[in-house]
């Protein structure tokens, strides 16, 4: 009995469970341990303590030194009995002995984090660099708003009516969801986090500090420098958002177009694809192909995706940024020669997405500022025809509207609703061919209200990605030299080309996406058929052969399950996002259930045996893609899906084996006769005896 209890539960059996364990815990720790990364308030704290200890902090150039903690702060500073929160604080220390001013870092977004900042190794030679976090954001309190994120990629056409109404129903289920758990939204906004700035400067002791700030930070920078003057030594701001611009004037996104156009007007291998870029995007703009071969285009998701490509004139940009402006214009370019692959691309974004990474409650709450812009901005028609790349964008990002009445109220909004003189030194930068804040909004409506104020608008350059990473040294430069003397220098520039012809494409892209799919699906076919046919002339695989199938199919097989189920959605279902629970539940489990159940069976084994072993093989890997899914977001869902049904697909066939391996031993025992071996019948199941 004793060696029949060995040979059920062997060293081979023993070893894949413990690989099982270890592959579902790590996917457990993936769901749970890295989501209980937030701050926490400590005990007894008090408003404005900081607490700080020495830490590392990674940069584009290496590991500095670094202070890190948290600062306690009220969750509304107008509320005498608001609960506490918690924000990260991280200060990067400066290389100097005697430090000069420090720079107080104010990401854009809004909805992203505060204290990631790479090229923080850039400003701290001479001053340590601090990053506070932002609430909503990074702190012990984060306005995620899954609703949205749902809303936004079930959406069948992001920019129609009911893509508008389902965003705007969303905004208001996520707040009235947050506002149960008992969070104050009132307490979330920009004025509010000038409070927290506050709060840590005068807690790490620094009686005046430098501003750096990008994009939609630099509102935030705005807002600190009319507030509290007195301690802004100097400030900083790439890519200048002034008050009523988180939408997009549609005339000035088509003066952004049409400077690129001149551009390309001036490059050969542009110029030979057209005439005249802006009159093409306007011409296509008005005629956008409604498909690529079998997969339909969302031409508002197209325009939007566009608009956000535009932004940046450098290829560095991430696809989110639409891949920067080259590949956008090459899309359209090759959209009019026929060829749509790159318009549809980048329409299938926010398909493949499934979460986006920003917190949109925080996007609505920072912009809750603009609320009154909003308003008027869509109280007036939409374009009528030609290109509205900028109209596009700002409908999707206030839900046509509809966003400046579902979200709550914010203390302060209403306060800085217009620029103010300020007297803080202030340098405004600007890439000439920004298409998210254009610099002649800055020269136009800010710069005339600081008298110390200078402004350098960067020929070839886009958006704040630009801004970085093409001729960083002469950014730094530039940056550095103000923060130390107030001299503006932007010697260190040569002339930046746009590149109108990138080595990949969209359009190249796409054809190797598709491709890439469609030939794993294929082999995903291929491959469970050829294990079919070889069960079937050989009744089964040997006994080293199954478990490496076991082991190394069903990644091929579920990745190939899914870029199927993908091809078929994108195809057949607008609406559906690529990383819903049921289709990736569905295409990869079945796949991966199936190839183990082939590896493991044997041909002989009766009907309703194979029956059992497939059901059970299938049932336990669908389990665990439902469970890799709920384990992870976004498209890394897809991945963990994958992990956990060959975990549990195999499990569930191990614990098959070990029922089945048991009572034969024990009918053996109980008949005198020996043992049979695994895999030699299953009697239970077999009620002719037949093996």
């Amino acid at each position: 009995m004793e060696s029949s209890t060995r040979r059920i539960l062997g060293p081979p059996r023993v070893v894949a469970m413990a690989v099982i364990l270890v592959l579902v815990s790590g996917l457990a720790y993936l769901r749970f341990a890295m989501k209980a990364e937030t701050v926490t308030v400590p005990d007894g704290a008090q408003v404005g303590d900081l607490v700080l200890e020495p830490c590392s902090f990674q940069t584009e150039s290496g590991t500095a030194a670094a202070d890190c903690g948290t600062l306690v702060v009220p969750e509304n500073w107008t509320n005498p009995q608001s609960r506490l929160i918690a924000l990260p604080v991280i200060r990067v220390l400066a290389l100097a002995q005697d430090p000069a001013e420090p720079v107080f870092y104010l990401e854009g977004g809004p909805g992203i984090t505060n204290i990631e900042f790479e090229r923080a190794g850039r400003f701290i030679d001479r001053r340590d660099f601090v990053m506070v976090g932002y609430r909503g954001v990074d702190g012990s309190v984060q306005l995620d708003c899954p609703e949205v994120d749902s809303a936004a990629s079930h959406s069948a056409r992001w920019l129609g009516e009911e893509a508008n109404r389902s965003a705007a129903a969303a905004y208001r289920a996520c707040a009235e969801r947050l506002a149960a758990e008992g969070v104050d939204l009132a307490g979330y906004g920009l004025v509010q986090r000038i409070n927290d700035l506050e709060s840590a400067r005068v807690a790490l002791g620094y009686d005046r500090i430098d501003l750096l700030a990008e994009s939609a930070g630099t509102r935030t920078a705005m807002i600190y420098g009319w507030r509290h003057p007195e301690v802004i030594h100097r400030s900083v701001m790439i890519g200048v958002n002034p008050p009523g611009n988180y939408m997009w004037d549609n005339e000035t996104t088509n003066e952004q177009v049409r400077r690129y156009a001149d551009l390309c007007s001036q490059d050969a291998g542009c110029r030979a694809r057209t005439r005249d870029l802006f009159a093409t995007m306007e011409r296509l703009s008005s005629d956008m192909p409604d498909r690529w071969a079998f997969l339909p285009i969302d031409d508002g998701a197209a325009r939007v995706f566009s608009f956000f490509g535009i932004m940046e004139s450098t290829t560095k940009a991430g696809l989110l940024s639409g891949g920067g402006a080259p590949f956008t214009f090459d899309a359209w370019l090759a959209a009019e020669e026929g060829d749509a692959s790159g318009l549809w691309l980048l329409s299938a974004v926010p398909r493949f997405m499934g979460e986006f990474p920003w917190l949109w409650g925080e996007r609505a709450a920072t912009a809750r500022v603009d609320a009154e812009a909003a308003r008027t901005y869509f109280s007036s028609d939409p374009p009528a025809g030609g290109l509205d790349l900028g109209y596009a964008a700002s409908a999707s990002t206030w839900s046509g509207g509809l966003l400046a009445d579902s979200w709550p109220a914010v203390v302060g909004e209403d306060l800085y609703r217009e620029v103010r003189p300020s007297d803080v030194e202030t340098l405004l930068i600007g890439g000439a061919l920004d298409g998210s804040t254009p610099p002649q909004i800055a020269t136009e409506e800010f710069l005339p209200f600081l008298p110390n104020g200078h402004q350098v608008v960067l020929p070839g350059f886009g958006h704040t990605a630009s801004f970085y990473a093409e001729q960083p040294e002469a950014g730094t430069q530039l940056i550095n030299t103000f923060f130390d003397s107030g001299v503006v220098d932007d010697s260190a520039y040569t002339a930046q080309k746009v590149d109108f012809e990138p080595e990949t494409t969209f359009t190249s892209a796409a054809k190797l996406l598709v491709g890439i799919m469609a030939g794993v699906a294929l082999l995903a076919v291929a491959g469970l058929a050829l294990m079919a046919r070889r069960v079937r002339r050989n009744d089964r695989f040997g006994s080293k052969t199954r478990p490496v199938l076991r082991s190394l199919t069903p990644l091929p097989f579920g990745l190939g399950g899914w870029f199927f189920g993908a091809l078929l959605v994108l195809a057949t279902l607008e609406g559906v996002p690529l990383t819903a629970a049921p289709l990736v539940t569905i295409s990869v489990g079945v796949p991966i259930g199936v190839g183990i159940f082939l590896a493991w069976v044997d041909r002989r084994w009766s009907m309703e045996t194979k029956t059992v072993g497939l059901a059970v093989a299938t049932a336990g890997s669908v389990l665990g893609a439902w469970l890799g899914w709920f384990m992870a977001g976004g498209i890394v869902s897809v991945m963990s899906s994958l992990v956990a049904a060959a975990a549990l697909g195999n499990l569930a066939v191990i614990g098959l084996d070990i029922v089945w391996d048991s009572r034969l031993r024990s009918r053996a025992a109980i008949g005198g006769d020996r043992p049979q071996e695994v895999g030699e019948s299953r009697p239970v199941l077999n009620r002719t005896g037949a093996g």
